[in-house]
């Protein structure tokens, strides 16, 4: 276990969250998001009765569907449990989402259309890592098949531009190591003496 040996301690809870994407025969890309919260002791519930232990109080499912600009084609929410008979009545307002392109910002405007009481808290949580699994799942493959920023700018006589993920975490610092490694001409770290 990478943490320390925590304090003595008992199990209450568990979130699982597992997303995956897949690249469909069509061009597009499918991404699907699992939620579940599972408590380690049975509780009473108005609407469900008795929750025993392990069984899950919230379980939900997002499928979205975009294209290599990230594009939402088409998109699908579902809840198998949840902890009022209500909840389920709000997965279709998550067809507002089609049409929105996973950048910055997304998230902003994804609870614009179906935060609050519009959407369902634990759908619209489960949509970030959701869109993280896209990016991860699309960006390396479309890169690959794809000329660099660098490459485009060359052929063309320019300087090449500012790399998008350049300052967006401790390893894309403008410098860090990374970044004098893979961008150089935007590294901003202490310079070699010679």
């Amino acid at each position: 276990m990478p943490l320390s040996a925590p304090a003595p301690r008992e199990h209450i809870h568990t979130r699982h969250v597992e997303c995956r994407g897949y690249r469909r025969a069509d061009g597009l890309w499918d991404i699907e998001g699992h939620m579940t919260d599972v408590k380690t002791y049975g509780f009473k519930n108005d609407w469900r009765g008795e929750i025993v232990a392990g069984e899950p109080l919230h379980e939900m499912w997002i499928r979205i569907t975009v294209d290599d600009d990230l594009v939402i084609h088409d998109i699908e929410a579902a809840t198998d449990h949840s902890p009022y008979r209500i909840c389920p009545d709000i997965v279709g307002n998550f067809e507002r989402l089609k049409g929105l392109r996973i950048v910055g910002g997304f998230t902003n405007k994804m609870k614009a259309l179906v935060g609050g009481t519009e959407g369902c808290t634990h759908l619209v949580e489960l949509m970030g890592p959701i869109a993280t699994t896209a990016f991860q799942t699309i960006f390396p493959l479309k890169k690959r098949r794809e000329k660099t920023p660098e490459e485009i700018a060359a052929e063309a006589g320019q300087p090449p531009k500012r790399p998008p993920l350049l300052d967006t975490c401790h390893a894309f610092a403008s410098d860090s190591p990374v970044t004098k490694k893979n961008w150089p001409q935007f590294y901003t770290g202490p310079q070699d003496e010679a």
